[in-house]
């Protein structure tokens, strides 16, 4: 092992210590039920809701993937900056909504709200099934991108599958000791290294290798053109309509993400996501920075091998090895909040909905649950949330290890997929005379096309995205059960639960 990659190394070890201890740190004194576990008792205010939401989306393909799409294609990575904005916006409305409604009738999870909202454990297991299916490849996405970064930064004395078995162990460690709040608490000392290593790198890079930003502009537009406008560099069809209908598509998406419903929930108030919401859009200026990073190593990699390491290619040629490691570290806790929080999110849809006994809201549940207390109930529930967390991550790092592609490939349809969810977990709340058979319905009518278009090489399909058009006849469906198949209507006993409850009366029953 050289003198740098020794260096690099031991920093990443110690950082990897430091964050195993941040997380458990986190913990202390707190109670040990689910709700602590899983959306931190609902006690985060602004800081910590913004830290832990804005971890979960400056992710390992922040460094890697951004940058890998710059370099590759050029404009269509813009998407990426468009849809998250677009998406807190989105998130100002929404996530106070699904605040309210699962404070008060004490809900945990996207399965959780399901089975609440229709009265129906086997529509809450079937949004649990469909939810895991597309987020367990991230948790994949997640491992690799890990392990490339840690080998790089290494100067490649640290094996890719090493790399993926120590984030797979970091990330569960604290995640099953602290839960949402570990992820918070770690994700303080990942902001503030990515803030400095990408503000850093934004003046030096361009610096470095073509005398300064200014230089680096000129010679984009005067030698790489197409790479500045839709459709990019030989992006595959991804133009000014792929781009419209994926920023839509995702902006919505986003707002459901198991993930971000966990945040949303872990929030003190709906007051504290609001600021959360109006705060989030600013950190999404430091995705500009691999961007530009990506676009210079054009100039100075142009026959770059694996598009994904242009980023890291740079930062170990220019580089020494200090810097690099802790730059590698910012890029490898980037990878690792948000696996957790994709461990955590698939633990809580599976531990009370699927194998806890719902949450009571099918009579069946409530006579299940009769004669037992309702802490050995929570506890119980807790355990099998913490059990299906550390599964999830084992069949993610097996297939980071054996199957490398399989996993991966799926993770092209996530947002997709879980757009397909958005009527069942978000609309119904709004909309009482939606059943559950219209419902899954539409679900399921938007899986089938959303599949069938992927299968025959169709998405985008002319241009738009495949998620959208899936969508859209998730939607058809749906009206068209609701007015061929009516439910009992609004003042039923089986037709809804109630709509969004009255936020304000909800406060005043806390205090």
């Amino acid at each position: 092992m050289t003198g740098s990659a020794a260096v690099a190394t031991t920093i990443f070890g110690l950082a990897m210590v430091a964050t195993i201890l941040i997380g458990v740190w986190s913990a202390r004194g707190r109670s040990k039920g689910l709700a602590e576990w899983s959306v931190s008792s609902r006690g985060l205010g602004v800081l910590f809701i913004w830290l832990l939401m804005a971890g979960e989306t400056y992710t390992s393909f922040s460094f890697l993937g951004t940058a890998g799409w710059s370099y590759s294609f050029g404009a269509p990575i813009l998407y990426l900056v468009a849809y998250l904005t677009v998406g807190f916006a989105v998130a100002y409305v929404v996530g106070p909504a699904l605040w309210t409604y699962a404070s008060r009738h004490g809900l945990i999870s996207i399965a959780d709200i399901a089975e609440f909202r229709f009265r129906s454990r086997p529509v809450g297991i079937l949004v649990a099934v469909v939810a895991t299916v597309f987020i367990v490849p991230y948790i994949q996405v997640q491992i690799q991108g890990m392990g490339v970064v840690v080998n790089a930064m290494t100067y490649g004395s640290v094996d890719l599958k090493v790399a993926a078995v120590i984030s797979f162990v970091v990330a569960e460690v604290f995640i099953l000791v602290s839960g949402l709040r570990g992820s918070a608490w770690v994700s303080a000392l990942k902001d503030m290294l990515v803030i400095v290593a990408v503000v850093f790198l934004a003046v030096y890079i361009p610096m470095h290798y073509l005398g300064g930003f200014s230089d680096f502009m000129q010679r984009m537009v005067t030698e790489k053109p197409e790479w500045l406008t839709f459709p990019g560099h030989e992006s595959g069809g991804r133009n000014a309509m792929w781009f419209l209908s994926t920023v839509v598509l995702n902006a919505v998406t986003i707002t459901i993400f198991p993930t971000t419903v966990a945040g949303y929930l872990s929030a003190k108030s709906p007051n504290a996501l609001r600021r959360n919401a109006l705060l989030l859009p600013w950190y999404q200026l430091l995705l500009f920075v691999p961007m530009v990073v990506g676009a210079t190593a054009l100039f100075v990699m142009p026959t770059l091998g694996n598009p994904d390491l242009a980023l890291f290619s740079l930062v170990t040629d220019s580089l020494p090895a200090p810097v690099v490691a802790l730059i590698g570290v910012a890029g490898a806790l980037s990878a690792i909040v948000p696996m957790s929080v994709f461990m955590l999110s698939i633990g809580t849809l599976w531990g009370r909905t699927v194998l806890g006994g719902g949450n009571g809201a099918d009579p069946r549940a409530r006579r299940r649950a009769a004669g037992t207390s309702g802490d050995a109930n929570d506890m119980r529930a807790k355990r099998l949330s913490q059990l299906v967390c550390v599964v999830a991550g084992l069949i993610a790092l097996a297939g980071s290890l054996f199957y490398p592609n399989t996993l991966v490939e799926l993770s092209v349809l996530s947002y997709e997929g879980l757009a397909q969810l958005v009527p069942v977990v978000l609309l119904a709340l709004y909309w009482r005379r939606l059943t559950a058979r219209a419902a899954v319905a539409g679900m399921l009518t938007g899986l089938a096309v959303m599949t069938a278009l992927w299968a025959t090489d169709n998405d985008p399909y002319h241009g738009v995205n495949g998620g959208i058009i899936a969508l859209a006849a998730n939607l058809v469906v749906l009206l068209a059960v609701v007015r061929l198949a009516p439910g009992p209507g609004p003042t039923g006993k089986t037709a809804t639960a109630p709509a969004v409850p009255d936020e304000h009366a909800t406060q005043a029953e806390a205090r």
